[in-house]
């Protein structure tokens, strides 16, 4: 399958100065995209990956800083991109905090970031995304999921993570009802433990966890503008990992 062409694109990737956002906005930025790196506090790494983007064909690449959990901000991240690159064609929602310990020690300040960052940040990302993108009768939004979230994976550990990803999944195929006519597409990506991971299972799918790249191809190929009848799916991307559940 050929990769899709991005150069008449203007894509903007949450949480993009580091791990997987980062690899996913560099890809868009190697097919010609006008690639926008947010940020929230990385302003340093946020702008060393806008000048490689540029080294890698996005000679717009621009950085853009906001909390994806106030409404305000996000406003002002989108306008930001507006000004600088035109109306965002191509949203990535990839920011997400997680919270590894059991859900009795974790309180309620963590575990109300975590539902913030991870589902609220969707909806209101989403939500300032859609109206230039109906008016232009095009639009792509990918949310980066977890793969608990159709795996029903039950554990003591990581509930508001859990909990939020699932949401993001159920949040995914409403909007995809929702813009249907509107020439917009709503899919999520949900890996089980990428590369990045902090922490390992002792025992991985296919001995290895998922790489970036695993990661990166069936985003590009949700973000692909000829891929306009695929919308509300979730392709997970975990080896065909088996939950053990506890």
């Amino acid at each position: 399958m050929d990769e899709p062409e991005l150069s008449s694109q203007t894509v903007l990737v949450t949480g993009s100065a580091r791990g997987v956002g980062r690899e996913i906005l560099l890809a868009t930025a190697d097919r010609g995209a006008k690639t926008a790196v947010h940020y929230h506090t990385s302003a340093d790494a946020a702008r060393e990956v806008a000048d490689e983007a540029r080294d890698r064909g996005a000679p717009d690449a621009t950085t853009v800083q906001g909390d994806v959990t106030d409404p305000e901000s996000v406003d002002g991240l989108f306008s930001s991109v507006e000004a600088e690159l035109g109306s965002v064609d191509a949203l990535v929602n990839n920011v997400g905090d997680f919270a590894p310990a059991h859900w009795a020690e974790i309180d309620f300040a963590t575990w109300n970031r975590v539902l913030e960052t991870n589902l609220n940040g969707t909806y209101l990302c989403s939500k300032r995304a859609l109206p230039a993108m109906r008016e232009a009768g095009f639009g792509r939004i990918v949310n980066v999921g977890y793969a608990s979230a159709e795996k029903g994976l039950v554990s003591p550990k990581n509930f508001p993570y859990f909990v939020a990803k699932t949401g993001v999944l159920m949040f995914t195929r409403m909007l995809a009802a929702d813009t249907q006519d509107d020439g917009i597409t709503v899919n999520a990506v949900s890996p089980y433990v990428v590369e990045n991971s902090e922490e390992f299972p002792e025992e991985l799918p296919r001995g290895r966890p998922a790489s970036f790249a695993d990661v990166v191809r069936p985003v590009l190929f949700f973000l692909d503008p000829d891929n306009e009848y695929t919308s509300g799916e979730n392709l997970e991307v975990d080896g065909g990992w088996l939950p053990e559940r506890v």
